[in-house]
């Protein structure tokens, strides 16, 4: 398996190209900004882009979905709780002023206990609402790509349209359940483990077996 991360748009977004080893198969994962760089960065990777996996649709993770989608043809997958922020993407925009073209709807419906392969790479899918209702994590090979649910120090934003703080603490105590030594990449920020954040993070210590507070 392969990773490649590219910092995207004025909200340093994360969008994380995995790939396998053996096919080259890729899924495109949060393509949030600057549509036509990003899909450079990616063809010099040399991988096939075969989806687009979408953690959750706040604008800085669907800025580029139009870009990506018009270089290749491919489905983008999008939990259906999200489609009404989806749907709003060109009045998020509007309200930061930066530009945007609104794709159409996602072709595929992500729903907890999914599967999603690519190649020999497995993911599945764990329905993580709070930040955006229908937020997604997608796990698989040690890895979590948990979007704007947990960053290094810190957690996600539950003071956004649709967003729940009930929910984001529910989906949080289900993501820092994960083995510690599980590679957390966010949607903001750098990589981190769940065991540096039960150890270190001030929203999630008090989670921590040790029993710090």
């Amino acid at each position: 398996m392969k990773i490649s991360g590219f910092v995207t748009g004025i909200f340093e977004e994360n969008c994380y190209v995995v790939s396998d080893d053996a096919t080259g198969d890729a899924a495109i994962i949060d393509p949030g900004a600057d549509g036509d760089a990003l899909v450079q960065a990616i063809r010099d990777l040399d991988v096939l882009p075969r989806a687009v996996w979408l953690t959750h649709a706040h604008i800085d993770h669907i800025g580029a979905v139009a870009d990506v989608t018009r270089a290749w043809d491919v489905p983008v997958h999008l939990h259906p709780a999200d489609l009404p922020l989806f749907r709003a993407g060109s009045r998020q925009a509007a309200a930061y002023a930066i530009p945007f073209e609104q794709p159409p709807d996602p072709g595929v419906a992500l729903a907890e206990g999914m599967e999603l392969t690519l190649g020999d790479l497995t993911f599945t899918v764990l329905h993580a609402p709070g930040h955006a209702p229908g937020h997604v994590v997608l796990l698989g090979h040690g890895v979590a790509f948990v979007g704007d649910c947990l960053f290094a120090g810190s957690v996600g934003r539950t003071d956004l349209p649709l967003s729940n703080p009930t929910d984001l603490e529910r989906s949080l105590a289900r993501i820092t359940a994960l083995p510690g030594e599980t590679r957390v990449l966010p949607g903001h920020g750098p990589e981190t483990t769940i065991a540096r954040e039960l150890r270190s993070n001030p929203f999630l210590v008090q989670r921590s077996p040790s029993g710090h507070r």
